[in-house]
């Protein structure tokens, strides 16, 4: 059987020969997969070798991937590799946001947890300046203050007492735990000398024993 040569002619055509259709759904998908944007079928075409056809190694990929985790999907004009919306939950990412108390929340927080249950207008008399809603409220989302008892007095005005995840947060079992004022100043979580009656604490037998009371509320 005789050899069969090509003419010149012939060879030249083949080196311009588009290769296989697996073998252009194998370059396209390449470059999807490297592609954080999407890419349109012309600038795929530009990057692939002469003679292949994007689109409709597009149709045969889009086909191959279905029921995957990742898909071939249609951006407008263009075309991206992007994962089954189903399998989106997947991909988020918890993240912790860190905030930072402002100083009239600091204060009305070591207020509510020395003199629990106590209402507003008292924390007011013990800083000495109004408390904002928005410290207030900010607390409250925080989860470390809850709304109280209503107080027996004329109003029946609401009291203010912390929670167990702000007993929990700093690592204490009830109330009795907190520390006083010197221990506050030795953690460097007070200032040595701080305005009178802006950040109480138990100094006294009496206090202790009126905080020692309080803490019955959170032994249930």
């Amino acid at each position: 059987m005789g050899h069969v040569t090509e003419t010149p002619e012939e060879q030249e055509e083949s080196l311009f020969e588009a290769p296989p259709m697996a073998e252009q759904e194998r370059m396209v998908e390449a470059v999807l997969f490297a592609t954080a944007a999407a890419i349109t079928v012309k600038e795929l075409e530009a990057r692939m070798p002469h003679g292949c056809d994007p689109a409709e190694a597009l149709v045969h990929l889009t086909r191959r991937y279905e029921g995957r985790g990742v898909r071939i999907v249609r951006v407008g004009d263009a075309w991206a590799m992007r994962t089954a919306p189903d399998l989106g939950f997947l991909m988020q990412k918890e993240t912790v946001e860190t905030r930072k108390l402002s100083r009239a929340a600091i204060e009305t927080l070591a207020i509510v947890a020395y003199h629990q249950p106590v209402t507003r207008a008292e924390i007011e008399e013990i800083r000495g300046v109004s408390v904002s809603r928005g410290t207030v409220d900010q607390l409250i989302e925080l989860e470390w203050i809850r709304f109280g008892r209503r107080k027996m007095t004329p109003g029946r005005p609401v009291t203010f007492v912390v929670t167990q995840n702000f007993l929990d947060h700093f690592g204490l079992e009830n109330a009795r735990d907190l520390p006083g004022l010197k221990e506050l100043r030795a953690a460097g979580l007070l200032e040595n000398r701080p305005p009178p009656g802006t950040l109480p604490g138990p100094e006294t037998e009496e206090e202790d024993e009126a905080i020692e009371g309080q803490s019955e509320l959170f032994e249930d």
